[in-house]
């Protein structure tokens, strides 16, 4: 939460500033960074309310909690970043490709983009401590744990800071080729790379958050780590089906069916089962666990041995 909050507040401010310098410069490039402002505080909000909303307790109506939620309001952030700041962006862009040669003093449009990039830096540094942390407690990459996270939130405010400080970059230098060419296409161009830009992250954002939405299984060492524990108990014999689907940030839902050592009477057996549920359920990432006795026959799945800390796993 921390991570939007200090995105939110970064945004609202840059989105002012620029809004001004733009009305006063009249820069394609000064406008097209006004609307990804503007696009990134709107969406901010979007994140806000996706963190709190996902973590509404479990009820009767939603057994598996509020999770999802979080995809759709992170997706509807996405979708407002690539209607509004890539849009916005690009238009404006193309209509100032024939504009004509207007004096204007871009001292202040320096200033602020200075000022944006030391704000959207320090908000993007602290969106890649979180995932560094992220990426070293799994194991992985920091681009892998990215892709693959379940936290809709810090995957949009990382990449949304990574596309604000690229576009800065392209910005200035749009501003800077017009003061010295004196050819105001190089600022309409600077507008139109950075609505390329931002759309490009809108559609990424919106295809993963669509990926977590319909059913994206958990990651493969939380799928171990419950096949470890499961092998483990004295009353599993084996371990026949598993499946860990994402139901929101960090919190996923087990089905499985296992086979059960000895041949107990059919209600021994469902009170088994339903202590193993209760156990698989005490770890924080497990929404739901359903078991099942495995059907006749049915070999075991196929696991590498690997049993990790079941307490530890997150699940991305």
């Amino acid at each position: 939460m921390l991570t939007v909050v200090v995105a939110l507040a970064a945004n609202t401010i840059l989105a002012v500033l620029k809004t001004i310098v733009a009305a006063v410069t009249g820069s394609a490039s000064m406008v097209a960074e006004a609307a990804h402002s503007w696009a990134d505080a709107g969406n901010e909000v979007f994140l806000v309310v996706a963190e709190r909303r996902s973590e509404q307790a479990a009820d009767k109506l939603h057994p598996l909690g509020y999770g999802r939620e979080a995809y759709v309001w992170s997706m509807i952030a996405a979708f407002g970043l690539f209607s509004v700041g890539a849009a916005v962006s690009v238009i404006h862009g193309v209509q100032s490709l024939g504009a004509e040669e207007e004096s204007a003093d871009y001292l202040w449009a320096y200033v602020v983009m200075g000022a944006a990039f030391l704000l959207e830096g320090t908000s993007f540094l602290q969106a890649r401590r979180e995932v560094r942390k992220g990426a070293q407690e799994a194991e992985i990459s920091g681009a892998a744990f990215l892709d693959r996270t379940s936290d809709p939130t810090l995957r949009a405010v990382f990449f949304e800071d990574a596309a604000a400080l690229i576009g800065i970059v392209i910005a200035v230098s749009g501003l800077a080729l017009h003061q010295v060419t004196g050819q105001p296409v190089w600022d309409a161009i600077g507008s139109i790379l950075v609505g390329l830009l931002l759309g490009a992250i809108a559609i990424y954002l919106l295809r993963r958050n669509m990926a977590f939405l319909v059913g994206q299984i958990a990651d493969p060492r939380a799928y171990e780590a419950v096949i470890g524990w499961l092998r483990e108990r004295p009353e599993v014999q084996s371990v026949n089906s598993l499946h860990l689907e994402y139901v929101g940030p960090e919190k996923v839902f087990l089905v499985g069916s296992v086979d059960l050592v000895g041949d107990d009477p059919e209600s021994r057996a469902a009170e088994e089962l339903q202590l193993l549920e209760d156990h698989l359920e005490e770890r924080p990432w497990i929404a739901r666990a359903v078991l099942s006795l495995a059907a006749p026959g049915r070999p075991p799945v196929v696991g590498d041995g690997f049993t990790g800390d079941l307490g530890n796993n997150q699940g991305g």
